[in-house]
């Protein structure tokens, strides 16, 4: 039975786990939470509700998400009558009905393809009416008024990679209709986003769902005419899916930012084939080289991961000798985790952990001398760069084309800009990845 000290304007916080996806999914609940008759609370200790947004991709961000919740339940919880927590996201997507007798201290669980039902849940939790009616198939409201924001052109894979649990989180690959991604993208840029970074877990196989024939390249010449987007970034672009119209596309549109970030994930056939991924050092380094012929400034970021089931030591070196030709500019390096459910977690042959965490240790040391040594190549440069505030110590701050948002390093500015200018910047000094500039 719901309390009565929340029947009247309960108030609701999101705490938000994991990838840039899930803080989509957040500004979305928030905005169906800012139509209806409950109050969004900025801080918890404010709220009758907190909305865990969680992430289950890996066992670690399982165990944060699980930690967080508990610590709601035990220091949250505790002496205000009626406070309720709801766990939304991956967690309950790929846990199911599991997650209930689990995880006891939850009140709610909304899986990731049933997040438009927020406002029902947090009625049958407070009984208090949401009053807020949302159109089957509309676009979700969005909230997000910073510099930037995200916009996730697609959900779920139509992949198999064997290590990879998003198919079974997330469901099978939607891409958005094209008027969708204009109507949103004018809606935060509206808001004050002068960048918009495209996000999905495989952005480049935009349309491949659709009826009509569109791809990514057709996205990027959409958004182009938005009033107010200045950048447009691409996150999550796929090996095969770098396509001569993509970069024809890219090259020729100033306002698409000259990154990519392509997930590669191993250099060795063997264990790609192991992985269901394809590829080799002889393909990426084409790859590469076809990139910067088309932008022969572009940034490049990619992914790896150390440890798979079947590597071995030659096959470390063999992704070291490719880092060491391949003048990457970014490289997130992760441990394999083996996953419940997985193809991957079925396979003979995996290094104990202590030697996958050494092994991703050594390939992130090597990746950030060159990704550093690259970040040193900018002084002395002008570029461009979006102003973002004060940070936490009330220093200047901004990001370049080259930075995408929480992950690439910032730059700090030697005096404050108004947020959302994009202003010029000559680069004085780095400091590993981020930079020290002088506004011109």
């Amino acid at each position: 039975m719901p309390d009565d000290t929340s029947s009247t304007t309960p108030a609701v916080h999101f705490l938000t786990l994991g990838c840039p996806k899930n803080e989509v999914d957040s500004d979305r609940m928030r905005g169906l939470v800012d139509s209806s008759a409950f109050e969004l609370a900025k801080d918890a200790q404010d709220a009758d509700i907190v909305v865990v947004n969680t992430c289950a991709f890996i066992e670690d961000a399982v165990t944060e998400s699980v930690a967080e919740i508990l610590d709601l339940a035990e220091e949250w919880r505790p002496g205000r009558e009626g406070r309720r927590i709801v766990v939304a996201g991956c967690m309950p997507s790929r846990y199911g009905g599991e997650l209930g007798d689990a995880l006891t201290e939850a009140d709610a669980f909304v899986p990731v393809a049933e997040e438009s039902s927020l406002l029902d849940v947090l009625e049958q939790l407070t009984g208090v009416t949401a009053t807020a009616a949302t159109a089957p198939n509309a676009t979700p409201t969005r909230l997000g008024t910073t510099p930037f924001a995200y916009l996730q052109v697609a959900d779920g894979c139509h992949r198999s990679c064997s290590f990879c649990t998003i198919p079974s989180i997330r469901g099978p690959y939607r891409s958005r209709p094209l008027a969708d991604l204009r109507a949103e993208a004018e809606l935060l840029a509206s808001r004050g986003a002068r960048e918009i970074v495209l996000i999905g877990q495989d952005i480049s196989s935009y349309g491949r769902d659709l009826d009509e024939t569109v791809t990514l390249s057709d996205v990027l010449k959409e958004l182009a005419t938005v009033d107010g987007v200045e950048w447009i970034r691409l996150m999550y672009v796929q090996p095969d899916g770098v396509t001569n119209e993509l970069l024809e596309t890219m090259a020729a549109l100033p306002q698409v930012c000259h990154y990519i970030d392509i997930p590669l994930q191993h250099v060795v056939p063997d264990i790609l084939r192991a992985m269901h991924r394809s590829g080799s050092a002889q393909d990426f380094t084409t790859l590469l080289s076809r990139i910067r012929e088309a932008m022969p400034d572009v940034i490049i970021r990619t992914t790896l991961i150390a440890g798979f089931p079947g590597e071995t030591e030659a096959d470390v070196e063999a992704v070291l000798d490719f880092l060491g030709d391949s003048d990457l500019d970014y490289v997130g390096v992760f441990p394999y985790s083996p996953e419940e459910g997985t193809a991957a977690a079925e396979l003979d042959g995996l290094p104990d952990k202590a030697t996958r965490l050494q092994r991703a240790q050594r390939i992130r040391d090597a990746a950030d001398k060159w990704g550093v040594e690259s970040a040193e190549r900018l002084i002395g440069k002008q570029i461009e760069a979006l102003a973002l505030g004060l940070d936490e110590d009330g220093v200047p701050v901004g990001r370049w084309r080259g930075q995408a948002p929480d992950v690439d390093g910032i730059v700090y500015l030697d005096r404050e800009i108004p947020v959302g200018t994009i202003c010029d910047v000559r680069i004085t000094s780095s400091l590993g990845y981020d930079l020290e500039g002088e506004v011109v």
